[in-house]
């Protein structure tokens, strides 16, 4: 192997490992809605890459924020990884044969609205030609994990939960505030691929 050459079978491999090998927890609460979310990986140049999206104005629910594709369980919805792919295809094109899903991650509660969600990491092939939901979705962004994963972009944060402070986090990227859920999400994926040494 050439020097400072980064291997990225043997980096998916670690992480692939790594999410196997953990214990997902679980949140089971009948008053909320079952919701699921993709986090989408590729692979660039030797760097893991997310695919995230900044919702609309116009949407029901999460106006605007950041956030990865996904939605509420339907129900022609056979299982919540089906919810993910799902809603992936319908907000970014994302085929269903281009996903390989490779993990799922702990059940998170929104706090702005009344969902259990429930997200899947999967790895998609690049270059993509994504085709972006224009009445869901206001922007498609691809954000390097390595710049996540620098100093200043992550800041400790609390939500209100049943009225309870919960620890939270934002993320600031581009200009852009990842928060709520989704930070909460990311956070626990950019931990696992440090503890990985991805």
């Amino acid at each position: 192997m050439r020097p400072g050459h980064i291997n990225i079978r043997t980096m998916k491999e670690k992480f692939e490992r790594a999410l196997e090998q953990r214990q997902k927890q679980r949140v089971t609460d009948d008053t909320r809605i079952p919701s699921a979310v993709l986090i989408p990986l590729y692979e660039k140049g030797g760097e893991y890459y997310i695919v995230f999206i900044r919702r609309t104005e116009t949407v029901k629910t999460h106006k605007g924020q950041i956030s990865f594709p996904g939605g509420m369980r339907d129900p022609g919805d056979t299982t919540l990884m089906h919810t993910a792919v799902r809603e992936s295809r319908e907000e970014i094109g994302l085929k269903k044969k281009d996903i390989r899903i490779i993990g799922e991650l702990d059940d998170e509660l929104t706090t702005t609205s009344n969902y259990i969600v429930t997200p899947f990491v999967g790895m998609i092939p690049w270059p993509y030609n994504f085709q972006k939901n224009i009445n869901e979705v206001a922007e498609i962004l691809e954000i390097p994990v390595k710049e996540l994963l620098q100093k200043g972009y992550l800041k400790a944060d609390t939500e209100s939960l049943h009225g309870k402070s919960i620890d939270s986090y934002k993320y600031f990227y581009g200009g852009r505030v990842i928060w709520g859920a989704t930070a909460r999400i990311l956070k626990k994926l950019l931990d696992i691929i440090s503890q990985a040494g991805v």
